[in-house]
């Protein structure tokens, strides 16, 4: 697994917490539960949607873990077999990654209710990781400098047309290779969406020479990104839908298109391992359920994977989700499985985009 310079610091520093420590997966008990549920609004959304809930209704005590655990630090735990969490958030190419390292248990689609699992998106449910909740990558824009009575960059073409829409820009890093404007920049270039997989990787670098000169900021994270949306340092941005949400809701002038929008989900995964292996399945059960869902969306804007969800959503919010019925038409579902594919020298693609990305952004 290659080790992004986030996850060395992170995992140089695990032996200093409790998820480093060997043996303590031995001590775990059968009737604890130990779930990585991430950080701010995020985490407190995950908590309260699932995790007390879940408690209540099976009686186990769950640790919520709000520090990130990286593929990286999973992958030392299973081989140290010092497994000290149970369920992980992994994105889905870097849950792809991990199943293809055989570090993560398969997911009991047995104990899944029937009409609740019918209802779920096929690319959510992955034989080694489920995923309650999809979102988006979107374009995005400033109403100040775009109002209503000007025209307004609609697709990904139009954000490159830097001399009908004028406006600094700003787009995601491409650093990580599996996560990246490839998409986005084949979508500018006139690709058609049924046609965008395999990603021709020289075209991608084509088409972002020339909107590189109009980006001032290629961001990282997503709360990097919502201060960029918040501080107007971009005018026109690529963005998770989540963030510019947040700051529509606090009276931010920014406007989302759902045209042309990039849909990809989280995994729940389970390390090799764990020592509470049969709750953890009975966990990521529970964030199938559409009212489980429901709740997590009315606490974070991200949308359910299960369709039944939006019979329990009120209509102004289930406009604002990723997954709306209404969306899918103008959306598209990211392809995490092409970025795992491997050439014939054995370079998976993703290292392969990083490898392009270290040396064309330089230039």
């Amino acid at each position: 697994m290659t080790f992004t310079r986030r996850e060395f610091i992170a995992t140089a520093t695990a032996g200093a917490v409790t998820l480093g420590i060997p043996g303590q997966a031995l001590a775990e008990s059968s009737g604890e539960l130990r779930v990585v549920v991430g950080g701010g609004g995020f985490g407190k959304a995950v908590v309260e949607a699932y995790v007390k809930p879940f408690e209540v209704e099976t009686g186990v005590k769950v640790t919520p873990i709000t520090q990130d655990v990286t593929g990286s630090q999973v992958e030392l735990m299973v081989k140290s077999n010092s497994v000290t969490v149970d369920v992980v958030v992994r994105s889905a190419a870097s849950g792809l990654i991990l199943a293809q390292q055989d570090l993560l248990e398969k997911v009991d689609y047995s104990i899944f209710k029937r009409d609740e699992l019918n209802a779920i998106a096929d690319y959510c449910k992955n034989p080694f990781g489920f995923g309650s909740w999809i979102y988006s990558y979107n374009l995005v824009y400033n109403t100040k400098v775009f109002p209503a009575d000007r025209p307004r960059p609609t697709n990904w073409a139009e954000f490159w047309d830097v001399k009908k829409y004028p406006g600094s820009r700003s787009l995601q890093t491409g650093q990580y290779g599996y996560a990246g404007p490839w998409e986005e920049a084949l979508l500018a270039d006139g690709v058609a969406v049924d046609a965008l997989y395999p990603i021709d990787v020289d075209r991608v670098f084509a088409s972002l020479d020339k909107i590189k000169p109009h980006v001032v900021k290629w961001w990282t994270n997503g709360s990097e990104n919502e201060q960029i949306l918040r501080d107007s340092v971009a005018e026109i941005a690529m963005s998770y839908d989540s963030r510019p949400l947040n700051l529509i809701s606090q009276g931010a002038p920014i406007e989302i298109s759902r045209n042309q929008a990039k849909l990809t989900w989280d995994f729940w995964v389970i390390p090799k391992g764990s020592p509470n292996v049969k709750n953890a399945q009975k966990f990521i059960e529970f964030t199938s359920r559409a009212d489980r869902q429901a709740a997590y969306a009315k606490l974070y804007t991200q949308a359910p994977s299960n369709s039944n969800a939006y019979k329990l959503l009120p209509e102004d919010l289930a406009r604002k989700l990723a997954s709306y019925p209404a969306y899918q038409t103008t959306s598209f579902v990211a392809d995490p499985k092409w970025y795992l594919e491997a050439g014939s020298d054995g370079t998976t693609n993703y290292k392969r985009l990083i490898q392009r990305w270290n040396e064309w952004i330089l230039r």
